[in-house]
């Protein structure tokens, strides 16, 4: 708060105490009293006024200039009141009561919302697990009566679903995730051997390198990541998919690699967000546009980077990001009762 801004805001008052100043000595000057009693008089008028009008500013230039320092602070600015507290200006005290029944309010509409998001989350859950049960047995029917007419069409089903179930959790994956090293190799096998028969119908070719190390994350999100990608090549007519890792000082990098379609340059940054499609998802293929946008959240939950390059025509290239701890090297070191002294 300025000085000159809380003189613009009172100065009607300020022009009324001017004002009745000058009536008070205009009727003592009437009444012929001496002229050193109206200058005493004038005076001590003037001070109180000014010394009461700085004294008001004073004590609200402190509680507003706490307030608006703290609303700059705090992240979580619901909390204002309860940090600056209840002052003692009388228009302070009732922003103050405004801003703790606004905020009481506001708690009370995210718990309501809160709650409707985890009940339906949970019957989404308890949705998804009930439709595998009649989709798991039409792809044993097919499979035993050697009918491969429906296995493409129940596969895409079953993809459908689980990406409906990622998605749900997604927004509360740190409370279904467990982080610990994890072999590339083994859950890049476990994605591979659940597509496996589209795989095979589809001619694709897997080659790896370098997998055979360990990231910090989650084995589950990450075979569903994987199944992702893969879901993705064989949509967009790959032929083969390159999976490789590099291992460096701060960091692993994996490259999940397809020699697909590819997607245009003025796409590319768009290929994460939510519900983007591009040309080829309506050319080529029936596509949601959410997959990698999963791919993504769940990445940035598990705290892993990812980007993309592409060439339309050639080639499509994922990159992931996985961050190195002490957990790598404590792994790598012997253990205490496998040393042996020198």
């Amino acid at each position: 708060m300025r000085l000159k801004d809380y003189i613009r805001d009172r100065l009607p008052a300020l022009v009324i105490c001017v004002a009745a100043i000058a009536l008070a000595v205009l009727f003592m000057t009437a009444y012929r009293l001496p002229g050193e009693g109206i200058g005493i008089i004038g005076g001590i008028l003037a001070l109180g006024a000014l010394s009461a009008g700085l004294w008001d500013f004073l004590r609200r230039k402190r509680w507003y200039g706490k307030l608006l320092r703290c609303a700059e602070e705090l992240d979580k600015k619901y909390l204002l009141a309860e940090t600056v507290g209840k002052p003692e200006l009388l228009d302070g005290r009732i922003l103050y009561e405004v801003l703790r029944q606004g905020n009481a309010s506001m708690c009370e509409q995210v718990a309501n919302y809160r709650r409707e998001s985890r009940d339906f989350r949970e019957y989404i859950e308890l949705w998804v697990h009930e439709i595998k049960l009649p989709v798991a047995g039409l792809q044993l029917m097919c499979h035993n009566n050697g009918d491969q007419r429906y296995s493409e069409q129940l596969r895409r089903i079953d993809g459908c679903i689980e990406n409906v179930l990622y998605y749900a959790r997604s927004g509360s994956a740190e409370k279904d995730y467990i982080i610990k090293p994890v072999s590339l190799k083994r859950t890049f096998a476990d994605a591979a051997l659940r597509s496996r028969e589209e795989l095979q119908e589809r001619g694709i070719s897997l080659r790896t390198e370098g997998l055979d190390t360990e990231v910090v994350t989650d084995g589950k999100w990450l075979t569903f990541i994987f199944g992702q990608l893969m879901a993705n090549s064989m949509k967009y007519g790959a032929e083969e998919i390159f999976v490789s890792a590099q291992v460096l000082p701060d960091r692993t990098e994996l490259r999940f690699r397809d020699d697909g379609c590819g997607i245009a340059e003025s796409e590319l940054p768009y290929i994460f967000e939510r519900s983007f499609t591009g040309s080829n998802g309506r050319t080529q293929a029936k596509s949601t546009g959410m997959g990698l946008y999963i791919v993504r959240k769940l990445c940035r939950k598990l705290g892993h980077g990812i980007s993309a390059s592409s060439e339309q025509g050639k080639f499509t290239e994922i990159c992931m990001t996985f961050g190195r701890n002490d957990l790598h090297d404590v792994r790598q070191q012997p253990r205490l009762q496998d040393r042996k002294d020198p």
